[in-house]
């Protein structure tokens, strides 16, 4: 336990647990895309947190607070830990936690731990370390040191540590070598020094306590401090942050801290270390002023020396050297000296250029140097001046006045930028239209008059301020118009639409206005009969106008007068125009007049309330037999209050409803008036007739009901008999029946009868007289038989003869039916019993039967009720699939139990989702269930096991095989067995939806991406089943459509350069839409310049020459260098000169040889990669001919272009040359392979 390191101070870190929480599923802390997570540092109440951001700005946050940090790659970032402590991982419910704690006792503080150096991340090119700027609050204007207590690992940290998963950190030293740091080995004579200075104060620390008891000093000492170790280098990889500045002072405070955050130990060895922390701050602030040089008008270069230590510690450590590396910052003031300070540079140069300054402003500049965390104090102020420069671009003139040959322009002067504006300088493009603008004035005035103008003209001016400085930009274009002269009186309006409140006018521009000319327009309105006058209704530049609000049927006059600039015309003429009436009110209710009649009834009705200012010109009367009101047919119409409706039904209900029409249209229907007319008595019936042969006591009647009912159904007919002999008639029969038996006959009388029908208005006359002879006596009634049921489908019916009245039963007639009223005679013989088939299970029927002989047919016997018993049910028939729509909708009962279920728990789970390429539905109707109720349903779907389902009508068929065809089979089952199978029903699962394709980029240029996806030819017919939608996403995180149809390429075009689009595809066809796929990205390149034109060269004398070029502007602020690359006779090109100059003067040419020049642009990108463009083409310098004959300049042309010509020959008998060879040497391989191989 002596060598046992002392537990780390709350001071030393962030807190005693650093708590940076990172959860390994991406789901939970995933923010965008990709693998990057976002990790909370926790910072504790009374500490600090300090950051470098992306513009080198140092950013102080106190706690309490979690600040976010990006992890790019999706790991936890690296920590650094003070010598004697190691960092581990603690993962606790999927939340990482990162521990640091003392380490074990063969850890030796003196040496070089690797716990220093963070590991490097699994990709190179991704910071490992990223802060997030959205959700950090801005930086403080000072930077102070960390506030840290004094304390142990607390216990409430250490206890809730059970085991768990624990993953090191540690890093060999050798992999720190591979990512761009340097080695322990090589270090400076400074570092060196301070390394051994720190190693023999830590011998000594643990040499003090003795040997055997010293375990508690050791303990309670502090380790080494950071700030003197060199054992964490500070050079960082500048591919693993941001830039290399951000991740490097973040590291840096994670591990070095002010003497007020380490906290005073309990020996003297603390309290140096102090003293050192507080020499190295009064080091910091000992820095000189900077110096401000090359001052121009927007920037300046400021430039400063490293801090010195002061003149009292350098006689006591002359060779302690500064802490390495050192920052500065650098700050400006535009309020003076002791004003607000804004930082505008953050590293560690020694100098820095500060742009986006103030022409002609006085500012104020000082400097900080920055070690570790320790900031010192700002160095004393430096005042500086800029330049003046020329003024900014003014406003664009404004219209003061004008008429129709004169525009007065104002301006107002712009900022001058520290030199008085002398003069301006307006332009204007003279009223052609075009973009070639001419100088109209130039003075020091602010207003100007053009003169001679043409009227209803437009004319643009542009201004731009001049000083002794230069001359401004010019302003935006401005568009200005003369006026015309007042316009002509207009026709007067026109009515192009009226109503009942409104009127819809229009009217037309006066032919003599120019079309430049603003007309305005004033429709003035009168209503007859007020005596206002005209009053104005509509002012504007339209040419129709609707004037609402009006009376209906009322008389308007209205006149129309334009103006413009000039002033403002005579009105038109007055036209008058009338709004149309309002339709009526609806009658009253109508009445009625008198009795109602059983054919007829009178009505009356009253006129309308409000007749819509039209007088009513006929009204009309609807009629309407029964209560629905479905049919309504005209019964009047016409000017009269009454009618007599005729013609009606007696007894019969009836509807009727009056609506009047005026000029105005048709008014409502008024309230309906049910009438009831009076029922008559029924008219006179036809005889009754003898149904059968006449019995000899009875006789059969029967008759049909009369043709008239009088208006109320027949309710009872009453039949009367009377003798032969007797006139004296009775009554044998009344009730509602159609027929009836009349007995109590004498057999061979003669008897008349006669019918007569009621309802209950009375009896109606009785009908003529029908005789009938009663015949021989028949058979007595049987009595009823009975039954027997040998199957369901089976029952035998047995009876007994009846008394047969002298004379003998010849045959037996069977009825049987499966109703009373509507029985059938299924046997007729003389057997007693009979057997009846092909009757349908648990049916109810009915029958009787009856006697015959030689004197007629006896009555029937009393009606015997017979069920059948229970069977199997019948076959199931009209089975259907069912649509897509019903499949997507469809809830078997075990989901709506379901869902009952959940619905008591308060739960909610979504349906199931069917889909056509793997479920069939189908339904059917129920059959017959025979008695027995239905309990389930068998469907055979052939291979497969049959699906047994309960008494429902639909079902959905899961688990099959896409695109298969199934013949399904269905019978039903109660509780006595199984029913017949349906007829085949044959059915075929779709396809399933395709899976998106692979994309890819196939070619790219700046501004275009082609996109090639799938196995398949770049344009398919419109036809082909397999199709494709390719989206993009937008600006706001939305994906667009791009391209829908069977292709299997696309060029998306339009686009910005160097610019990422992320894509993604999904394939459909007939079976559905697939998937979408997973998101591609695609980066467009940067545009190279454009081509050059053909340099021109100019011969200067025998031995030199100067080729010239045209320049490019800037490309989105990258600047543009030119190449340009000559050639002696028929040898290569070689660069003669590269650089932003638009000219070269070419020496050291040889006489007698002709020179080809050709130039290309070459454009710097921002990240020092340069990018050419095309040649431009060749020119040709001719050589210089010492000929002592002067030739014509004619003759000299021809020679060059004889020598032009010589030279592209030259180059196409090479090019022959080459051919030839390459097909000789092809000839002989063919000979050596024929020769040799062959044979």
């Amino acid at each position: 336990m002596a060598d046992r390191t002392p537990p780390l101070e709350s001071g030393q870190i962030l807190s005693p647990e650093l708590p940076i929480l990172a959860s390994p599923p991406p789901s939970a802390m995933v923010n965008g895309e990709g693998p990057q997570q976002v990790i909370l540092v926790q910072v504790n109440p009374g500490e600090a947190f300090t950051i470098r951001r992306e513009d080198g700005q140092f950013q102080c946050i106190t706690g309490p607070a979690q600040v976010p940090m990006m992890s790019p790659n999706g790991s936890v970032p690296p920590i650094y830990v003070p010598p004697g402590y190691v960092s581990q991982i603690i993962e606790e419910n999927g939340v990482r936690r990162v521990l640091v704690l003392p380490q074990q006792p063969d850890f030796h503080p003196g040496g070089h731990s690797p716990l220093h150096h963070p590991p490097p991340p699994p990709h190179a090119h991704l910071p490992a370390f990223i802060p997030h700027p959205a959700m950090i609050p801005p930086p403080p204007h000072l930077y102070t040191g960390m506030a840290g207590g004094v304390g142990d690992l607390s216990s409430q940290y250490i206890s809730q540590y059970h085991p768990a998963h624990i993953f090191s950190e540690q890093v060999s030293t050798d992999s720190h070598s591979q990512h761009g740091r340097p080695s322990f080995v090589h270090r400076d004579d400074r570092t060196s020094k301070t390394h051994e200075r720190l190693q023999k104060k830590l011998k000594e620390r643990q040499g003090g306590g003795g040997g055997g008891g010293g375990g508690g000093q050791v303990k309670d000492s502090p380790p080494s401090s950071p700030q003197k170790s060199s054992n964490s280098p500070p050079v960082v990889d500048i591919q693993n942050g941001v830039g290399g500045k951000g991740l490097e002072a973040e590291h840096r405070h994670m591990v070095a801290c002010s003497d007020k955050q380490i906290g005073k130990g309990k020996n003297g060895e603390s309290r140096e270390l102090d003293k050192e922390a507080q020499a190295l701050l009064a080091c910091l602030s000992n820095i000189s002023k900077p110096v401000v040089s090359d001052i121009q008008a927007r920037g300046a270069l400021v430039t400063w020396s490293e801090p010195t230590r002061p003149e009292s510690e350098k006689s006591t450590e002359d060779d302690s050297p500064l802490p390495d590396p050192l920052s500065f910052e650098v700050s400006i003031s535009i309020t003076g000296k002791d004003g607000k300070y804004q930082s505008k540079y953050c590293g560690e140069g020694l100098n820095a250029t500060v742009e986006d300054l103030r022409p002609a402003t006085d500012y104020h500049v000082r400097v900080q140097a920055m070690c570790n965390c320790l900031l010192g104090s700002p160095s004393e102020a430096v005042s500086f001046t800029t330049l003046s420069c020329e003024p900014d671009p003014p406003s664009p003139p404004r219209k003061a006045s004008g008429n129709k040959n004169t525009l007065s322009l104002q301006w107002k002067a712009p900022c001058d930028n520290g030199s008085k504006i002398k003069n301006y300088i307006l332009q204007w493009d003279e009223g052609k239209g075009t973009s070639v603008f001419e100088q109209c004035y130039y003075g020091p005035q602010k207003l100007y008059r053009v003169t001679k103008l043409s009227p209803a003209s437009r004319y643009s001016f542009r201004l731009a301020a001049k000083n002794d400085m230069g001359v401004s930009e010019f302003s935006e274009v401005v568009d200005l118009f003369t006026s015309c002269s007042v316009p002509l009186p207009p026709f007067p309006p026109e009515l192009e639409m009226a109503g009942v409140t409104w009127l819809c006018l229009k009217w037309q521009r006066p032919s003599s206005s120019p079309k430049e000319d603003d007309i305005y327009y004033i429709l003035e309105m009168e209503e007859e009969g007020l005596g206002y006058g005209f009053q104005p209704s509509y002012d504007g530049d339209e040419l129709s106008f609707t004037v609402r609000n009006l009376h209906r049927s009322t008389k308007y006059k209205f006149r129309v007068a334009a103006y413009n600039s000039e002033g403002k015309s005579n009105p038109s003429q007055v036209v008058e125009f009338i709004t149309k009436p309002d339709r009526p009110s609806c009658p009253c209710r109508p009445v009625i007049r008198g009795r109602v009649q059983p054919d007829s009834f009178k009505m009356a009705w009253e006129p309308p309330k409000e007749n819509g200012g039209a007088e009513v010109t006929k009204y009309v009367v609807e009629l309407s037999e029964g209560l629905s009101g479905l049919s309504w047919e005209l019964a009047y119409s016409g000017p009269a209050l009454e009618h007599v409706c005729e013609g009606l039904k007696p007894g019969c209900s009836y509807q009727t409803r009056v609506y009047c029409i005026s000029e105005g249209g048709q008014s409502p229907l008024s309230e309906t008036l049910q009438v009831q007319t009076p029922a008559v008595p029924p008219g006179p019936c036809q005889p009754p007739r003898l149904v059968g042969k006449p019995k000899a006591r009875e006789v059969q009647l029967r008759w049909g009901p009369p043709q008239g009912d009088g208006g109320s159904p027949v309710t009872c007919y009453s039949v009367e008999v009377s003798g032969a002999q007797s006139e004296e008639s009775r009554e044998v029969y009344q009730g509602p029946e159609l027929d009836c038996s009349v007995g109590g006959l004498m057999p061979g009388k003669t008897y008349s009868f006669r019918l007569k029908a009621a309802n209950k208005a009375g009896f109606g006359p009785l009908s003529e007289r029908y005789e009938v002879t009663t015949g021989p006596g028949a058979p007595e009634p049987c009595k009823a038989p009975s039954t027997t049921c040998k199957s369901p489908s089976c029952v035998v019916v047995s009876w007994e003869a009846p008394p047969c009245n002298g004379a003998q039963v010849t045959e037996f007639r069977l009825e049987w039916g499966a109703a009373e009223g509507s029985m059938q005679v299924c046997y007729s013989g003389p057997s007693v019993s009979h057997e009846i088939k092909g009757l349908l299970p648990a049916t109810n029927y009915f029958c009787r039967v009856q006697a015959v002989n030689v004197a007629g047919v006896g009555p029937f016997s009393e009606a015997v009720l017979c069920q059948t018993p229970c069977s199997v049910p019948a076959a199931v028939s009209n089975i259907s699939a069912l649509k897509e729509s019903e499949l997507l909708k469809y809830e078997t009962p075990a989901d709506e139990e379901e869902d009952e279920e959940e619905d008591e728990d308060g739960g909610f789970s979504p349906p199931p989702v069917f889909s056509p390429s793997t479920c069939l539905g189908i339904c059917w109707d129920p059959p017959c269930d025979h008695g027995s109720e239905i309990t389930s349903y068998l469907i055979d779907l052939g291979e497969k096991q049959p699906v047994v389902v309960g008494p429902v009508t639909k079902h959905i068929i899961q688990h099959l095989q896409p695109d298969t065809s199934y013949r399904i089979r269905i019978q039903a089952q109660n509780s006595l067995g199984t029913g017949p199978f349906s007829h085949t029903f044959k059915l075929k699962t779709k396809p399933l939806p395709p899976q998106p394709p692979r994309l890819e980029c196939t070619a790219f240029s700046h501004q275009t991406l082609r996109l090639k996806w799938g196995d398949g030819p770049a344009k398919a017919a419109t036809s082909d089943a397999l199709q494709y939608h390719l989206q993009m996403e937008d600006k706001n995180g939305r994906f667009i459509s791009l391209y829908k149809g069977p292709c299997h390429t696309h060029k998306v075009q339009r686009l910005n350069e160097s610019t990422s689009y992320t894509f993604r595809i999904q394939a459909f066809n007939e079976a559905g839409e697939g998937p979408f796929s997973s998101v591609y990205t695609f980066t467009t390149p940067r545009s190279p310049p454009a081509p050059l034109k053909a340099p021109k060269v100019e011969r200067l004398d025998d031995n030199s020459c100067e080729v010239a070029w045209e320049a490019l502007p800037l490309m989105k602020g990258d600047p543009v260098i030119y190449s340009l690359q000559c050639m002696m006779g028929n040898t290569e090109f070689k660069q003669a000169y590269k650089g932003s100059a638009t000219s070269f003067h070419v020496p050291n040419l040889q006489p007698n040889s002709d020179y080809r020049f050709r130039v290309c642009a070459i454009r710097q990108c921002q990240d020092s990669t340069e990018l050419s463009g095309p040649y431009s083409p060749t020119v040709t310098l001719p050589p210089q001919r010492n000929d002592a004959a002067p030739a014509a300049s004619a003759g000299s042309r021809t020679s060059a272009e004889t020598n032009r010509s010589r030279q592209s020959l030259t180059d196409e008998q090479c090019a022959f040359l080459l051919l030839m060879v390459f097909a000789v040497i092809a000839i002989l391989i063919a000979f050596v392979i024929q020769y040799f191989v062959i044979k």
